[in-house]
């Protein structure tokens, strides 16, 4: 009988790719679901201190959506580094940007735990905001995220 929790070890982990089409998602919901899945929560052998998790590759990014009136009031500041360069963006602005993904990598990064672990978990995520992507090598697997829970698509 094992008397002891087996813990997995980081050349022992097993990393999927997975595909995601971000269109008419909602973005919280969906930056959870990449979450865990940059983790390796979803796994059996799920180690906190191990990276484990998969390799996610998300499209569409310019698409997503956001409930309420969040598109105008939630802003997002920076710095410029300069005197008084303190600058602030909606929603709206970053997602019309040349970066649309970084709105969802930014919630993302929010979810997961700060630290080493999670710089090297946030290098497993990759955001594009059209249709294509350089990852057709990998053969990621797709993930449809909308028909998880109907909450997770907005027309």
């Amino acid at each position: 009988m094992l008397k002891s929790t087996p813990s997995l070890k980081p050349v022992e982990a097993v990393r999927n790719w997975v595909l995601i089409d971000a269109e008419n998602l909602i973005l919280g919901r969906l930056a959870t679901i990449i979450a865990m899945r940059l983790r390796g929560k979803h796994k059996p052998q799920f180690t906190p201190h191990v990276d484990c998790g998969d390799a996610v590759v998300v499209i569409n990014a310019e698409k997503v959506k956001v409930t309420g009136n969040k598109l105008e009031d939630r802003l997002f500041h920076y710095h410029t580094g300069f005197a008084g360069g303190i600058k602030q963006r909606s929603i709206r602005q970053r997602l019309e940007s040349q970066r649309p993904g970084q709105v969802l990598e930014k919630a993302v990064e929010r979810m997961i735990t700060r630290g080493p672990l999670q710089r090297a978990q946030m290098k497993h995520l990759h955001v594009y905001g059209g249709e294509s992507h350089p990852h057709d090598g990998q053969q990621p697997k797709r993930l449809d995220v909308g028909v998880m829970n109907t909450k997770n698509r907005r027309a």
